[in-house]
């Protein structure tokens, strides 16, 4: 039976014309599914669905979604977080996570929460170094990081009740349920580059992700090294993001989704 699946133009030049006239045709494709972004099921007989194929260096993997959740298209990914998916890895904790992320290889650890801001819920990242983070190319030992997000940006808060505004060209990728990365506009007009990219796909909650749904928007925070460290409540994450306002040690971003 014909399959009421969305085809993009990228999607189909990566999988062939014959792949993706039978994946319409229904020869290949599921009729039921759990949606790549929202992880509820969906039926490609009944309702549009959108055909995601994440692509690494090696590894393609071909997922679907409702169609009112992300259009088709294709996502790239690192290879070894496709793998990790493909492999079914579940990681630790997100306050765990680190990652190589500046052209300076500062290690960055992300925590992800929900911050309260005029009565509604946000889904929130929160990043931190493990170190100061130094200028590129200079000797000294202060640290740079605040400055740095700056002048990419990024603006400093003074108010945790006020949403931070959007940064153009940046985007938070959550493919498959889970936090891959931080993407930043590339090089010389080259799409995007990851700033921040998880070692391993990163889990979220069911009640973060039903929030970035929602809104389809990332709040992203970042201080220096020593100003939030790893609270194990979203109350006590908030006291500590307030205090770091308050010190002028916080600036944050919002970021559209990518991928989901």
């Amino acid at each position: 039976m014909p399959r009421m699946l969305d085809v993009s133009e990228d999607v189909r030049a990566e999988i062939g014309d014959e792949e993706a006239d039978r994946l319409v045709a229904g020869d290949n494709a599921p009729g039921s599914y759990d949606c790549t972004s929202c992880r509820t099921p969906g039926d490609s007989e009944q309702e549009r669905t959108s055909t995601v194929l994440f692509v690494g260096e090696e590894t393609a993997v071909l997922a679907f979604a409702h169609a009112t959740c992300i259009p088709s298209q294709v996502v790239q990914v690192a290879e070894e977080q496709l793998q990790g998916a493909v492999r079914s890895i579940t990681a630790t904790d997100a306050a765990d996570a680190l990652g190589a992320a500046h052209p300076e290889q500062a290690v960055l650890g992300v925590t992800s929460g929900l911050v309260l801001i005029e009565g509604e819920l946000h889904p929130a990242l929160v990043v931190e170094p493990t170190a100061p983070v130094a200028r590129p190319g200079s000797d000294g030992d202060s640290d740079e990081f605040l400055p740095l997000l700056i002048e990419q940006g990024f603006l400093p808060v003074t108010d945790l009740n006020q949403r931070p505004g959007t940064l153009p060209g940046w985007s938070v990728l959550v493919a498959m349920g889970q936090l891959h990365s931080v993407l930043q506009p590339g090089t010389g007009g080259s799409g995007q580059a990851a700033w921040w990219q998880a070692h391993q796909p990163l889990q979220v909650t069911e009640g973060w992700r039903a929030a970035a749904n929602k809104s389809h928007t990332v709040l992203v925070f970042a201080a220096p090294v020593g100003s939030i460290g790893q609270q194990p409540r979203e109350d006590l994450l908030r006291d500590a993001l307030e205090k770091a306002a308050a010190n002028g040690r916080l600036v944050a971003a919002a970021m559209p989704l990518a991928g989901t």
